[in-house]
């Protein structure tokens, strides 16, 4: 698979920054690009944000995910304790972080 030029990973690890997330994920939709984020580490405190069911929804449920063995090493229960605007399914592990790489023609840490 090569990289879609028309989609941008957002890779957050951090949980400082949901107003960027967000205003990137914005900027590139009105850019006509694809934002696919990718929450891990302590950036999954940040999906306890009033803004990340807006952000998820902005993002669409294949282009946004969690990594869950970071939500469950911070306490919260990966299964029964889902976020607002996820699925089960958008519990994923880092081999979705891979595949943004793989798939995204651009890319961002924060």
């Amino acid at each position: 698979m090569s990289a879609d030029p028309n989609k941008l990973a957002i890779f957050v690890t951090s949980p400082q920054h949901m107003r960027h997330v967000v205003g990137i994920a914005e900027a590139a939709k009105k850019a006509g690009k694809q934002p696919m984020v990718f929450f891990t580490y302590k950036s999954i405190h940040l999906t306890k944000d009033p803004r990340f069911e807006a952000l998820a929804d902005l993002c669409g449920k294949d282009d946004i995910a969690i990594c869950a063995d970071s939500y469950t090493c911070e306490g919260y229960d990966s299964a029964e304790d889902i976020p607002a605007g996820l699925s089960a399914g958008q519990m994923r592990t880092q081999a979705f972080h891979g595949a943004l790489l793989d798939e995204c023609g651009k890319y961002i840490a924060l």
